[in-house]
């Protein structure tokens, strides 16, 4: 095994996971990130990015032994905090680093013992994050950070999550008082030099690598025709003959394949399939995920999945991602993805290993969803990717963030605070009257306080900001009530 300029004790802990040789992603990121590069690294999924970006962490951890919580990975997803817990867990135990996870699902008792006691690198979510800058201690935890890994990048650059961000690492940045080294991980993105610059923000060289690594990927469209058995299944489940068609192929294709993971594009939708296959079929190795459920619920089904004693798991893009959720053979989409960089990811899931062929089916369920979906597959297999597009002074972030500053800067100033503002690469072109436009208005609804050209925080500033934290858009649910069963 080549060392790639990694200590022996971090190879001898590769080799511990079975590992003999560094993939072409490790071989080119590793040293780039040792040497202190900004680095984004697009590959396909399942070949080891993230052991790219925490190996050489790891290895700065050991050599110069700096202050705790000297890095901080940040995920999309709460699900992909944990599995990233477990995976730089088993190098970290026997390298005597402390990794601990910090997001929703986190209890009190534990959020305090990481105040007292802080890691050295800390996993958490893009909302959990902001929420670190406001109690004091753990301000002082941030002032260390001189490694920031934002994993599944591709998922945040675009929205609005993405550009509440890249303030944020900025505000890191005004915090720590120095540059720090930025690593960005992603299995797809259209536009890598875009990207690359909102990972790095404005004034300042990042490398892009991107390995177009020769794993095989087998997609096919298929829309079932009627069979006999279909009647029957519409009677009894009370659904559509075209509804009834599609569940009976889906769980043929189910049958077909040791381990299946079954793409929805809605919760809803998973819901409705894996409750309506589960009746009919009386087969309880069907599961569902997804973000709606518990997290208890979330990780007994990623670890059934994983062991085996389901067959198949219906999901959403709750498990999109890089959650490892051990060996799926197949994948089975519901409808067209609607995005070719959906489908890659999701096809991507099923051999999920170096060298191993990613196989799976769109199951079409009406003439127009076809033409859609043959378009999407023919560009997927070209690796025809769709270009991603950084939004630009989206004044809902801006407002979100001024507010965050009154928070947990208390007194910052405006010329300082739009200095901060405009090094992030969404908000590079923002103009000073736009800026104090928005600052105006926030004043004016007593959000904040502004005077003498500074921020302040007032007292509904705190309630704000902890109401509006989150920039994932709120989806709306409704009692039901069926009288006809009462």
């Amino acid at each position: 095994m080549e060392s790639l300029g990694l200590d022996r004790p971090i190879l001898d802990a590769v080799r511990a996971l079975g590992i003999d040789e560094f993939t072409e992603p490790q071989v080119r990121a590793i040293p780039r990130i040792l040497a202190g590069a900004n680095v984004l690294l697009v590959a396909p999924t399942g070949i080891g990015k993230t052991e790219a970006a925490f190996l050489p962490i790891l290895q700065h951890l050991l050599r110069e032994k700096p202050a705790p919580t000297s890095g901080l990975y940040i995920t999309p997803l709460r699900a992909l905090n944990r599995d990233m817990l477990r995976r730089m867990t088993f190098f970290a135990e026997r390298l005597g680093v402390r990794v601990a996870v910090r997001h929703g699902d986190t209890t009190p008792q534990e959020r305090a013992a990481m105040t007292r006691h802080p890691p050295d690198v800390l996993i958490t979510t893009p909302e959990t994050f902001q929420i670190l800058f406001t109690g004091r201690r753990l301000r002082e935890h941030l002032r260390s950070v001189r490694w920031v890994v934002i994993d599944e990048i591709h998922e945040l650059a675009s929205d609005e999550r993405g550009a509440q961000l890249a303030v944020g690492l900025e505000r890191l940045r005004d915090l720590t008082g120095r540059e720090f080294q930025r690593i960005g991980l992603s299995a797809t993105v259209g536009t890598p030099d875009e990207v690359g610059a909102f990972l790095a923000g404005v004034g300042r060289p990042v490398e892009v690598i991107r390995v177009r690594m020769p794993k095989g990927m087998r997609i096919r469209v298929e829309m079932p025709e009627p069979g006999k058995e279909d009647a029957e299944i519409a009677d009894r489940l009370r659904v559509q003959a075209g509804q009834a068609t599609a569940l009976r192929r889906c769980y043929e294709q189910i049958k077909e394949h040791q381990s299946t993971l079954f793409f929805v594009n809605t919760r809803d939708t998973a819901e409705f399939l894996s409750s309506r296959l589960a009746a009919w079929y009386q087969d309880p190795r069907i599961g569902v995920h997804h973000g709606s459920l518990s997290k208890d619920v979330r990780v007994q089904m990623e670890d059934e999945f994983k062991a085996g004693r389901l067959r198949a798991l219906v999901c959403t893009s709750s498990l999109e991602l890089g959650i490892d959720v051990g060996g799926a053979d197949f994948v089975l989409q519901y409808n067209s993805p609607r995005e070719v960089s959906r489908l890659v990811q999701r096809i991507g899931r099923s051999g999920h290993g170096v060298g191993e062929v990613s196989d799976g089916v769109i199951l079409a369920t009406h003439e127009d969803d076809v033409a859609e979906a043959c378009a999407i597959a023919r560009r997927a297999l070209a690796e025809e990717i769709e270009d991603l597009v950084v939004r630009q002074d989206n004044r809902s972030v801006l407002a979100n963030q001024l507010v965050a500053m009154a928070v947990s800067e208390r007194f910052a100033s405006l010329d300082e605070a739009y200095g901060t503002v405009r090094r992030s690469w969404p908000f590079r072109a923002l103009k000073r009257a736009d800026f104090d436009e928005v600052v105006q208005q926030l004043a004016d609804l007593r959000v904040l306080w502004s005077r003498d050209g500074r921020l302040g925080r007032s007292s509904n500033s705190l309630p704000y900001f902890f109401e509006n934290i989150s920039m994932i858009p709120d989806v709306k649910t409704y009692r039901v009530v069926d009288i006809s069963s009462r």
